[in-house]
């Protein structure tokens, strides 16, 4: 009976533990504090840029029917010392307000990105050639986002384009209020 509590206690510690692994940190809406980098002279059409990198980084684990699974830690790290504004372009709250409203959809973009690996991995399989396969899958995921990036730029125009920055930001408002969850399926 008391090795069976010990078990049962350990089982639920690894399970805490896991779960903590695989969940992501919050949500952040950028301010101006954010962009501490220098602005880059030759950039033209851009008063703002905003660096996020995505760290992946797992543990594989072999479940009870011989596949593989990923205990992954997802970090979106915003590089605030590779993020600038350029101030000197920048005339008044209400103009800083639509900036940082267009660079928080990059931020966004990285967000998505950040909850569809995440998704990803707790929702597959792998075979014993898993880090092959999660790079794969990292790859896969992290393209889909770079051209989603591109499409946001492009399409707005560098924020230019106000009906289709308030067109973007619907989208962006859509798809954070109706992210699947995160929650390991499959077990």
């Amino acid at each position: 009976m008391r090795g069976g509590l010990v078990r049962m206690a350990l089982a639920i510690a690894l399970m805490i533990v896991v779960m903590n692994e695989a969940m992501a940190q919050g949500y952040h809406q950028l301010t101006p504090s954010d962009f501490q980098g220098i602005p880059k002279p030759r950039v033209t059409g851009h008063v703002a840029y905003t660096n996020c990198t995505i760290d992946f980084k797992y543990r594989a684990y072999r479940d009870k029917g011989g596949a593989y699974r990923l205990y992954a830690t997802v970090e979106l790290l915003l590089n605030r010392d590779r993020c600038w504004l350029d101030s000197r372009n920048i005339s008044s709250k209400p103009m800083m307000d639509e900036v940082l409203n267009h660079e928080q959809g990059h931020y966004i973009i990285a967000y998505m990105e950040q909850q569809e690996l995440l998704r990803e991995i707790n929702r597959t399989f792998f075979t014993g050639n898993y880090k092959a396969e999660a790079m794969q899958l990292f790859n896969t995921v992290d393209a889909k986002y770079k051209e989603l990036n591109q499409n946001y730029e492009t399409g707005t125009l560098h924020m230019q384009n106000k009906a289709q920055q308030r067109s973007w930001d619907e989208y962006f408002a859509k798809r954070l209020d109706n992210a699947p969850p995160l929650a390991r399926t499959g077990y």
